[in-house]
């Protein structure tokens, strides 16, 4: 990243004890950047690891594909099926891959729209009923494992004259294994995509889409499967999926609680996937003294809630994309960025989204931008 990047991978990475090292400081860290310049790096070291593990993948290969695939081109044939791959984390897949499915859907009205990936993210456009699903999980573990989910979805998709549509996902670590002929594969490397602008994620994807298919303007969207039956004013998430640079320091959540609970209103706030997370939403809420309702369930079933909502407020997470997407007023508390670019693409977008951009961690002038930002949404509500 300081422009003196190695020839050769590390060994040492490949080992499955350094995975955490491998995705998390390397794939990572070259990818938060949003800079095109490492996107040539990851390439040509990722594809190091990767000949490394699965026998009968040549680097030089890999790399040679991906800077073919990399390059935008219009699609000019209409498929039987269509495939657009899951980019795994719940927050991207409303962000980025529902754009691509809108783009899909408008461009192919023909075609069978299939998304590829883990069930629970598939909940999130379950009920469109243009939408088909294979699913195929992405195990985090060693790269053998998460290769697993590749080899399955090349296994799906062998044999079928569909068109690919990938929006950088990990199923393909970003780009670099093929499922299907070059042909009827088309990358939206988000990464590189929209260069030193200041654009978001969605509206790139959306450009992208534009490019690809001749479709303008798409946009984000939920397709829930059901309407929830619980509803609350004030939805809030305090995740920050394992990234401990996004939260501030206590007792800023405590606080946070105080001010939206001081509307009168109620707040449903979710417990994650449980654990340290629940734990700590536990502890914010006792130290807050206020009366709260949890939601335990799933991302979905809490995305329902939020979509219902009359103002969400969380950290930067799958929360805000699934507010913006639903045109709820949001307040985003966005820390533990490491790059102007990474705040920019995935700061949610939208006329009634409030941004507070965190470069110092201090919860007391946080607090305040949150107060204000509360106060100007009661009225305007």
């Amino acid at each position: 990243m300081a422009g003196r990047a190695p020839k050769l991978l590390p060994r040492a990475l490949v080992e499955e004890h350094c995975s955490r090292a491998l995705f998390g400081v390397l794939a990572e860290g070259l990818a938060d950047r949003f800079d095109p310049r490492l996107c040539d790096v990851y390439a040509r070291l990722f594809a190091q690891a990767l000949e490394h593990t699965e026998p009968g993948l040549e680097a030089a290969a890999l790399v040679a594909r991906y800077e073919r695939v990399r390059r935008p081109r219009p699609v000019a044939k209409e498929p039987r099926q269509v495939f657009v791959l899951s980019r795994v984390t719940l927050g991207a897949d409303v962000a980025v891959t529902s754009v691509l499915l809108a783009a899909a859907k408008n461009r192919f009205p023909r075609s069978a729209i299939v998304f590829a990936g883990p069930e629970k993210n598939f909940e999130l456009f379950a009920g469109d009923p243009r939408l088909r699903h294979v699913a195929v999980e992405y195990r985090r573990g060693s790269l053998r494992e998460r290769l697993a989910g590749w080899k399955e979805l090349r296994d799906i998709v062998a044999g079928k004259t569909a068109l690919v549509i990938d929006p950088d996902s990990r199923l393909t670590q970003l780009g670099l294994l093929p499922v299907c002929a070059e042909e009827r594969y088309h990358l939206f490397e988000s990464r590189a995509y929209g260069g030193d602008s200041d654009r978001g994620l969605s509206e790139l994807a959306a450009r992208w889409a534009a490019d690809t298919f001749g479709v303008p303007a798409a946009r984000p969207y939920l397709a829930l499967g059901q309407s929830p039956a619980e509803r609350a004013p004030i939805t809030v998430s305090l995740g920050v999926g394992d990234n401990p640079n996004k939260r501030l320091p206590d007792p800023f959540e405590a606080e946070l609680l105080r001010v939206l609970a001081a509307t009168g209103l109620e707040l449903c706030v979710d417990k994650g996937a449980g654990g340290a997370e629940a734990a700590r939403v536990d502890k914010a809420v006792a130290r807050a003294g206020v009366k709260v309702r949890f939601w335990e369930g799933s991302f979905a079933g809490f995305a329902g809630i939020v979509a219902q909502s009359r103002l969400y407020v969380g950290y930067d997470s799958a929360g805000q994309h699934a507010a913006a997407a639903s045109g709820v007023p949001l307040i985003c508390i966005f820390a533990g960025f490491p790059s102007a670019r990474m705040f920019e693409r995935w700061r949610p977008v939208g006329p009634r989204a409030v941004v507070i951009r965190v470069d110092r961690p201090d919860p007391k002038e946080v607090l305040a931008k949150v107060r204000v930002a509360v106060a100007r949404w009661r009225a305007l509500a």
